[in-house]
């Protein structure tokens, strides 16, 4: 990426490798009533990560929502999840992202939204919000036919 000038930005290579971060594993549960439709909302109100390029807190609400297949998401897991971000340098769009992938990778959901709500900074407010399945995405089943 550069700026106006052609110059490389100085964001160049910071999160590169934000997909392969590993954090602790999110262990779920027996959905005792797979067969019902039904929203599980997780709002995590104490969330802290770290600015990648000034080494800076930043500080959010993160917001959790999603309907159960088989498992649901075991809360102490997502908590000890959730603070390995503490010391973490990532973008606070790249914060949902994992957090949603990882999410869908461990619970299967039928679905499951995401949203970061991140504390001002320099004036200015983030909101961040990502849902799976995603707009025209293929799932395995119409992958293989």
């Amino acid at each position: 990426m550069s700026d106006e000038h052609g110059c490389p930005s100085d964001y160049e290579g910071l999160q590169g490798g934000v997909r392969d971060i590993v954090l602790p594993a999110l262990e779920t549960w027996e959905n005792q009533y797979p067969d019902r439709e039904y929203w599980v909302e997780i709002e995590i109100s104490e969330f802290t990560c770290v600015c990648p390029k000034t080494g800076l807190p930043d500080f959010a609400t993160i917001s959790i929502r999603y309907v159960p297949a088989a498992s649901c998401v075991e809360l102490k897991s997502l908590k000890l999840y959730i603070t390995a971000y503490r010391n973490l340098g990532i973008f606070h769009e790249h914060v949902v992202n994992k957090v949603l992938d990882d999410l869908v990778r461990a619970v299967r959901p039928r679905r499951a939204e995401v949203r970061g709500d991140f504390g001002v900074r320099g004036g200015i407010r983030t909101r961040v919000e990502a849902g799976w399945p995603h707009e025209g995405t293929a799932t395995a089943e119409t992958r293989s036919t």
